[in-house]
């Protein structure tokens, strides 16, 4: 109760309404000891019963409308899920619909059916290598000890930020060759398939566009840029039969993962908001194209409440 009455001061109703959109991604059936940063579906589902007896939880198209109008209730969130991974599907969104919680789901399209991201084959590849050392070293990315659940940790985390800001063309070769080197077999079950982002749409949840292939804008030509957009959109379009008005930008901190140059491109592309990374909370003045959304990781209830509230808190101590 305290934290909700705390959440209603931060977040009234009205003119001085706040929105609070948090960021998931994957959602095990099991938690994965190695790969403990991905959510599984019982702490999934404890996170997602404290969000809703501290807030109203809005679907996110609604709370967009309601930000501009100075309509929102108090306490108002929204709840994402980037990349379009198969667990959403499978182990979410049963929890979600349980729960009566409304959630947007930003899909890379080019993964759909049967794709796998490049940074889940590093991942994959690296979890289930089997060997006790990695050498890298021919692709400048050194060479890395798997001896212990910590070490696999390191490497998936070394791997991974030395490719994320390589062009799109060398991080997909790249990823190749450590799947090459590590010596499994990689899944093609990781992402969603066409007709599980038909059903996610039929059960009430939101589809949003988030490129074709994930690539960081910024790092592509302009011209590039708005055709993954573009296409991305265009595909969930043809597949849900109505129009798509919702973006995620891949990576998402603004200025280092897009431009100025690519908000003014969605903005061309007639989409009605878009989703970054850049921690914060929404207020009827943001700009729609470029609203905040955080994570907020901590395991515990109170801990998990006093970041959420402690967001809302910073955001009204900028304004004073």
């Amino acid at each position: 109760m305290i934290l909700r009455t705390i959440a209603g001061m931060l977040s009234p109703e009205g003119r001085k309404g706040l929105l609070s959109i948090v960021i998931f991604h994957r959602v095990l059936a099991q938690r994965d000891p190695v790969v403990d940063w991905d959510l599984d579906a019982r702490d999934f589902e404890q996170r997602l019963r404290w969000l809703r007896n501290w807030f109203n939880i809005l679907p996110l198209d609604e709370a967009v409308t309601r930000l501009a109008q100075r309509s929102l209730p108090a306490r108002a969130a929204a709840v994402t899920f980037d990349d379009g991974y198969a667990d959403n599907f499978a182990v979410a969104l049963p929890i979600l619909r349980r729960l009566g919680v409304p959630a947007t789901f930003f899909i890379a399209t080019g993964y759909l059916d049967g794709g796998r991201m490049w940074n889940d084959t590093i991942i994959h590849s690296v979890r289930h290598c089997g060997k006790a050392r990695l050498d890298l070293s021919a692709i400048g990315l050194g060479a890395h000890e798997l001896t212990s659940i910590d070490a696999i940790r390191r490497a998936i985390d070394s791997i991974v930020s030395g490719l994320k800001y390589r062009p799109p063309e060398q991080r997909s070769e790249a990823a190749d060759y450590v799947a090459r080197v590590a010596g499994c077999r990689l899944p093609d079950d990781l992402m969603m398939r066409s007709e599980d982002v038909r059903a996610m749409r039929r059960a009430g949840m939101l589809i949003g566009a988030h490129t074709v292939t994930h690539p960081i804008l910024a790092r592509v030509d302009a011209d590039a840029a708005r055709k993954e957009v573009l296409h991305s959109k265009q595909y969930l379009e043809g597949l849900l039969q109505e129009r798509v008005g919702l973006f995620a930008y891949p990576n998402g901190k603004p200025t280092v993962d897009y431009r100025a140059e690519d908000v003014e491109s969605i903005r061309a592309l007639d989409f009605d908001a878009a989703v970054t990374t850049a921690w914060g909370v929404a207020d009827a003045d943001s700009d729609r194209l470029q609203l905040p959304r955080f994570t907020p990781w901590d395991r515990t209830r109170l801990r998990f409440g006093v970041r959420m509230m402690r967001n809302m808190f910073d955001h009204a101590r900028q304004g004073q």
